[in-house]
């Protein structure tokens, strides 16, 4: 897998040598004043243990061979023989959720707010750095694999239907490992294009502590990106039976077509994708008004991405973004004319009943990011008379992020294993069924569902998971069998850790 320990190694011997030389500098240069960043006095959380809980989870979500420093250990190998069905090797990646299927879309969309988490604030993470790149490594390992052949990605191993008919742990599993694929004659551009966008947001990561895996990064990002816009339609069309109602592609594929060229544009800086976003960005939905950042749609997360191109890099032909970013914005904020979006009585942002804890991951990252690029441009938003900060931003991202914590009517973390209380009965098979060091014998399929509907807490604790959470009205049954509200999901969490970063690093805790 990637790894960048080594030049972790490297840059700590620089470091001390650059201190030994410092000490026979002249005590007048050591005179000279040092400003300390400021903190705020308190902070009603420690956003620092979130943040490694929240990279942890990752490690609980792994597919494939386990290595030696994995953290969870109640989780083992699994899914050793994924991809033989069809002759190809697909072993590693990641479980999305509380079942044992890999579904594409959601874990290149994973991958991609990883990278970007890491990307904006990796900076910030100093010992969590290295577990939050290991967790993009081990994914994009995967995706390497799923896109070996050209004009060719293996999308999904596993069959959801048979899956879903058992409550079984991983290690377990004997449900078809099924495999699907897209390609020129059943093309899939949605689940394409994101995985063109998140090899190329991970080339980023990995560019200056391993150089060559992120040439091959973004050498693969640049060839699936050309398969994915070539030829184009709906991988919820070619394969509806297989990943409907999943992961349905509701917003059509042209969100993903515009994230992904801005992806390649920020990663390659090739005057093609600027060109490309410049010709396409109106019939690609720059302009739209929808407010939901998600795995399926990218809209809002492509103009933010790309008002930096003209906030910071003052690349003014992208001016236009800064204003589809400010609608965003000023649709999002309560108190504005143009303000849209709906929170429970406690005060949580609430798009859906289904996992609506996604939507307040990755709306809280858009405000935490775009109030960085607004700060270095010195810029503000303006939604008809009333001013909105990036302060505002952050402590609009702060509240939603606390409510997620604890600061809530039930005064419930919706992280698993943060807090004096979290939710017990997650909606999880592998940590909802005795481990297999505590119950080594094989649980057969069906057998498992004697535990789902049972009212105990589960034996093992995935530490780091973002469940649901509560509906509209602020209420969380804690019940496994509701999945809309006590199923964790990678692309919740991975948004999360670069808000938490900010936090944890805006507090002093970093």
């Amino acid at each position: 897998m990637a790894s960048c320990s080594s030049s972790t190694a490297a840059m700590a011997m620089a470091i001390t040598i650059f201190l030994f030389l410092l000490s026979f500098v002249t005590p007048v240069f050591l005179a000279k004043p040092i400003h300390h960043a400021h903190h705020p006095r308190f902070a009603s959380h420690n956003y620092r243990d979130a943040l490694a809980k929240s990279i942890l989870y990752f490690e609980g979500q792994r597919s494939g061979k386990l290595p030696s420093s994995q953290r969870i250990t109640w989780r083992k190998d699994s899914g050793l023989s994924d991809g033989k069905a069809m002759g190809v090797d697909l072993v590693g990646g990641y479980y999305d959720a509380g079942d044992n299927v890999k579904f594409g879309f959601p874990m290149a969309f994973t991958t991609t707010m990883l990278s970007w988490s890491v990307i904006e604030f990796g900076g910030l993470m100093k010992g969590e750095l290295l577990n939050a790149k290991q967790a993009i490594g081990w994914a994009t390992e995967y995706l390497l694999k799923a896109t070996a052949h050209p004009d060719t990605i293996y999308v999904q191993v596993g069959d959801a239907g048979s899956d879903h008919s058992c409550w079984e742990r991983p290690e377990d599993m004997d449900t078809p490992r099924s495999v699907y694929k897209i390609d020129k004659n059943t093309p899939g551009t949605e689940v394409a294009a994101e995985t063109s966008a998140a090899l190329a947001a991970a080339s980023l990561v990995f560019r200056k502590c391993n150089p060559s895996y992120s040439k091959i990064l973004i050498k693969r990002a640049i060839r699936v990106f050309a398969f994915a816009d070539k030829y184009r339609g709906s991988y919820s069309n070619g394969l509806r039976k297989v990943v409907c109602p999943y992961y349905c592609s509701v917003s059509g594929y042209e969100d993903e077509l515009l994230w992904g060229a801005a992806w390649l544009h920020r990663a390659t800086k090739n005057p093609t994708y600027l060109n490309y976003i410049q010709r396409n960005g109106q019939t690609l939905g720059a302009a739209e008004t929808d407010n939901t950042f998600g795995w399926d749609n990218k809209h809002v997360g492509a103009r933010i991405l790309l008002s930096k191109s003209f906030l910071v890099q003052k690349l003014q032909t992208l001016h236009d973004y800064k204003s589809h970013a400010d609608n965003y914005i000023c649709s999002l904020i309560p108190g504005t004319p143009a303000s849209q979006a709906q929170y429970t009585p406690g005060g949580l942002l609430f798009k859906m009943d289904d996992s609506n804890m996604q939507y307040v991951t990755s709306t809280s990252f858009l405000l935490v990011t775009y109030a960085k690029y607004l700060t270095s441009a010195r810029m503000v938003v303006k939604c008809g008379g009333v001013v909105i900060t990036p302060k505002r931003l952050r402590n609009v991202a702060k509240k939603q992020v606390d409510y997620l914590l604890g600061d809530n009517p039930l005064k419930m973390s919706y992280m698993v294993g943060y807090g004096a209380r979290y939710p017990q009965r997650i909606h999880h098979r592998g940590s909802s069924l005795p481990s297999v060091a505590n119950h080594p014998a094989k649980i057969q399929c069906r057998d498992g569902f004697s535990v789902m509907n049972s009212q105990s807490p589960n034996p093992n604790v995935l530490v780091g998971a973002v469940v649901g959470g509560p509906d509209e009205h602020d209420r969380f049954p804690d019940k496994r069998s509701d999945y809309e509200q006590s199923e964790p999901a990678t692309y919740i969490n991975a948004p999360l850790i670069g808000t938490l970063t900010y936090l944890a690093h805006s507090f002093g805790q970093l």
